[in-house]
């Protein structure tokens, strides 16, 4: 997996809503209706995350915040695979 160039994440995040890039990561906070909503979303992007074996950094805040943060770390910054998952946690959340 090869890291992409910053205008290769640009045209990626471009296509992406409510992603950004911050420290050799894409990011997004997710709100949802209630606490269990929450939990049901982080168990679902879980499952998708460990069937394409990249797994990202969730963090649960408050009661109803999700933020999710996608990297290669074998690669030392954002790849393909990881605007691939940004895709699927985004239909997740549809």
């Amino acid at each position: 997996m090869q890291e992409l160039n910053p205008a290769e994440i640009k045209k990626n995040l471009d296509e992406l809503y409510g992603w950004f890039y911050i420290n050799n990561a894409i990011e997004k906070e997710f709100f949802l209706k209630t606490f269990t909503d929450a939990i049901a979303f982080v168990v679902k992007v879980g499952i998708e995350a460990e069937r394409i074996e990249h797994h990202p950094t969730l963090l649960l805040h408050s009661w109803n915040k999700v933020k999710i943060s996608l990297t290669t770390h074998d690669a030392g910054n954002v790849t393909d695979l990881d605007f691939k998952l940004a895709k699927q946690i985004d239909e997740i959340r549809k």
